[in-house]
């Protein structure tokens, strides 16, 4: 099969790999009906995070169960699956307090953007979606994924509700997600903070009540202005690096909560914090607790993530994709084996 090998900063190729077998009896192999790539990818891409030898890449996925190992029971050939991130038993004691991400058996895929994954604990990890899906739902499961559900996470972690206001950092695909669930939730006021046209309009089908383009102080203010001058109820910080870090903290009003899911790179002020009497919650979503109810509402077209993907190409152009995102010419790029 081929794949997304990345081999150094800004050199991700399209190779032939092994295809995958299993290996565990809590295995499944998925063949790829749609992979993408994630703003995490772009550390590694941009050389922020260490790249030490040729390494597949990738963790999204959804696609078309092939096999299965004989300790799986939830999903059989034929199925068209879901599966997140981070792949976990769904039934460890954490996994069972709803915390999926830090699964005591937790696992990795080898690179997910491959024409074949082999996905680890598949009963935990694979939701399967009655029958075929629509074509045009597509992207808005894979975004399931991802993206999605670490936006959910964003907004559940600032304890987004009903009439509070929330300030979005990041105007990324985990950023506009956090926008979209922060509408779901409930949220009165929703501020994307974005500079991009094309980033604002999504933002607003999202349901974002108003947009800053502002960034540091006169971000704040602007924050501020718009949530009786005290700044929002909820932060959402959808980056990791250390200036959006700080400016979420700049934008939280006092007894305020911030949703950290940002890879974070950076330092918090936790003084700063511990005076202000701000919560800081957050960390890499528990895709597998989420998928089920966000499922449903992707199934029933109550909401339309798939949105967030600009840039559509075949797997063969996988490093286009990666440069297109790395250029801001696209906001994320999906591909088709």
């Amino acid at each position: 099969m081929f794949g997304a090998v990345i081999h150094a900063p800004g050199d991700v190729r399209y190779e032939e790999r092994p295809d995958p077998t299993i290996v565990e009896p809590t295995d499944a192999i998925v063949r790829t009906v749609a992979a993408c790539v994630c703003g995490s990818d772009l550390w590694r891409y941009r050389g922020i995070a260490p790249v030490a030898k040729p390494t597949p890449i990738g963790h999204e996925l959804c696609g078309v169960v092939e096999t299965v190992g004989d300790a799986v029971t939830t999903v059989k050939p034929g199925d068209f699956v879901v599966g997140g991130f981070n792949p976990s038993d769904n039934v460890c004691p954490v996994c069972r307090k709803g915390a999926t991400a830090n699964c005591l058996h937790g696992a990795h895929y080898d690179g997910a953007q491959a024409e074949r994954i082999r996905v680890p604990w598949a009963d935990g990890t694979l939701l399967a979606i009655p029958g075929t899906p629509d074509a045009d739902l597509i992207p808005s499961i894979l975004a399931l994924s991802d993206v999605m559900c670490t936006g959910w996470h964003a907004a559940v972690s600032a304890q987004v509700g009903p009439g509070k206001s929330v300030a979005v950092v990041g105007d990324g695909a985990v950023g506009l997600c956090a926008v979209l669930a922060s509408v779901q939730l409930g949220a009165h006021t929703v501020i994307a903070m974005s500079r991009h046209d094309d980033r604002q309009r999504v933002a607003r089908e999202f349901g974002a009540t108003h947009i800053v383009a502002d960034r540091d102080e006169a971000g704040a203010e602007a924050v501020h202005a718009l949530t009786d001058g005290i700044g929002a109820d909820c932060v959402l910080e959808c980056v990791g690096t250390e200036s959006a870090r700080l400016q979420a903290v700049a934008c939280v009003r006092p007894g305020g909560d911030i949703g950290l899911v940002g890879v974070p790179h950076g330092d918090l002020p936790v003084n700063d914090l511990f005076w202000h009497n701000v919560g800081i919650k957050g960390g890499p979503a528990h895709v597998r607790t989420y998928l089920p109810h966000l499922l449903d509402l992707v199934l029933s077209r109550t909401i339309n993530p798939g949105l967030v993907f600009d840039l559509e190409l075949p797997l063969s152009e996988v490093a286009e994709a990666y440069a297109a995102m790395d250029e801001r010419r696209a906001i994320k790029s999906l591909l088709r084996p």
